[in-house]
């Protein structure tokens, strides 16, 4: 839908793109999430051990890497067809390898005109949040009824992770309350699902040109450069409680200083939200709060329960 005067007569020509480069990224971060997958299956096999039994066979690391390449796809093409359905020019998703514990540093796309109006804007800002959310919740179920709960080893060496408000009530309603000395052993898949809760709580943080800082300019207005402020100011204060935020903190102040607080204007930006983009809007907020924790990686002796 868009605002009568702001619909385009005829879709602007597309720039020509590179699709092999988008090709050689995907194909390379398949690659790397596999490979970690495979490892953090074998993590999950030895059930708390020191290494599982056996060599590391990489084809067990699809059930990490087909999920958060799955959640990750989806949050981008949500994205990308908003933007087709609007006739706005963007590029295929881009996807980020990595060489470490998540195999991938997520995935983008590259929008190449303004956008001219709030409710494309917002309707364009949504769309991947709530797209890789809907597959990100089943993964969770599937991912955590497949995981165990056992022992925990007195001298278990590993790394914790945050629990989201929407892992912990999964979790529960799967397998209660653990007993004292027991903790859940992650399947691969309940690993990525909670990737997948995190890099959506991470969009949703309402700043500058992430997915929220989208949302908030449209439901807010002008407005919305007080709550960048103050989203920026409780990442940095985020640090003190877990050392996993600093190289997000560290992009979020490169960000406000390349950018600056403020949102780019849309040709509308007098004209509010309907109504019914307003409840999605609030719709979003609760799903940031339901992806969201404080401390989403803590290295340590013991595993959080």
């Amino acid at each position: 839908m868009t605002l009568p005067g702001f619909e385009p007569a005829v879709a602007p020509t597309p720039r020509p793109g590179r699709p092999w480069v988008n090709l050689l990224l995907l194909v390379a971060t398949i690659a790397s999430t596999t490979l970690f997958g495979a490892f953090h299956y074998d993590g999950f096999a030895s059930n708390f051990e020191a290494s599982s039994q056996g060599p590391l066979v990489l084809w067990r690391g699809l059930w990490y890497s087909a999920t958060i390449l799955a959640i990750l796809g989806s949050h981008e093409l949500g994205h990308y067809y908003a933007c087709r359905y609007y006739r706005v020019d963007a590029s295929l998703p881009y996807f980020l390898p990595a060489p470490f514990l998540t195999g991938t540093l997520g995935a983008f796309i590259r929008i190449r005109q303004p956008i001219p109006t709030k409710r494309m804007l917002f309707d364009i800002g949504v769309a991947g949040p709530i797209a890789g959310f809907v597959v990100a919740v089943p993964a969770l179920f599937l991912g955590l009824s497949l995981s165990r709960v056992l022992p925990l080893p007195d001298d278990f060496v590993g790394y914790s992770l945050g629990e989201p408000l929407l892992f912990r009530l999964a979790a529960w309603s799967i397998w209660g309350t653990a007993p004292e000395g027991y903790s859940l052993n992650l399947h691969p898949m309940a690993f990525a699902a909670w990737f997948g809760l995190l890099a959506t709580a991470l969009n949703l943080f309402p700043i500058g040109q992430l997915d929220g800082g989208h949302i908030s300019y449209a439901a807010l207005g002008q407005r919305s450069t007080l709550v960048t402020v103050t989203a920026a100011a409780v990442v940095i204060l985020l640090t003190f409680q877990s050392p996993s935020w600093i190289a997000w903190a560290v992009l979020m102040v490169v960000m406000l200083f390349a950018f600056g607080p403020r949102h780019p204007r849309t040709l509308d930006h007098h004209i509010p939200l309907d109504r019914t983009r307003v409840l999605v809007a609030v719709g979003a907020l609760i799903m940031f709060v339901l992806c969201f924790t404080p401390a989403p990686i803590e290295f340590t002796g013991f595993v959080a329960e």
